[in-house]
């Protein structure tokens, strides 16, 4: 029997305050609706990603590789600040190299008018250098801390709801097929 989909569900956001909760719990909760995945919710402020690693940091940054390694695919929550994502998302993923390889990435992003799309596009560039393969499919929340309740729910949540289930259904296509690809033939040995 095959075992489930990992998926690691990375926050992007280290800020105090931050949103990324609101926006990372509802993501959550739609994944284990969508069924089929094994959660793994990695948070940047559980690690030391200042931007200088120190080798008294080894070990801890070994465990997050760990983590990463054993994802099948990733969804990435991440805030748009300034046209671009945020720093601590940087340093969770420079923290590491190859766990991120051959493995499909969804995002849900948010921010103010574009929703987190300029995040999106930037992300594209960097996982694409590390040989992740990116979905098209995407959520994406236009000013997301007007879209939610108090109860941490979208006020209006059709259109959102439906970008995350084919967001999830082309994720867990992407992983399955690549997952079967690197038991295959590991990814390092096609070049």
């Amino acid at each position: 029997m095959t075992s489930p989909l990992r998926l690691a569900l990375i926050l992007g956001s280290a800020r105090e305050g931050r949103f990324c909760d609101v926006v990372a719990e509802w993501a959550q909760r739609r994944v284990v609706r969508h069924g089929g995945f094994e959660i793994d919710r990695i948070d940047p402020l559980d690690w030391p990603l200042s931007g200088r690693i120190n080798r008294s940091d080894e070990a801890q940054l070994q465990q997050l590789r760990e983590r990463l390694h054993a994802a099948d695919g990733f969804l990435v929550i991440t805030p748009e600040y300034n046209h671009g994502y945020p720093a601590a998302l940087k340093a969770l993923i420079d923290a590491c190299y190859e766990p991120w390889r051959a493995k499909p990435v969804a995002f849900v992003s948010y921010g103010a008018s574009s929703g987190g799309l300029r995040a999106i596009e930037q992300l594209r560039q960097v996982y694409g250098e590390l040989h992740a393969v990116t979905l098209r499919d995407c959520v994406n929340l236009v000013h997301a801390w007007r879209q939610f309740g108090v109860d941490g729910e979208l006020r209006e949540p059709q259109a959102a709801h439906q970008a995350m289930t084919t967001t999830l259904a082309r994720l867990s296509w992407w992983a399955w097929a690549l997952r079967d690809a690197r038991t295959a033939m590991p990814y390092e040995a096609a070049a």
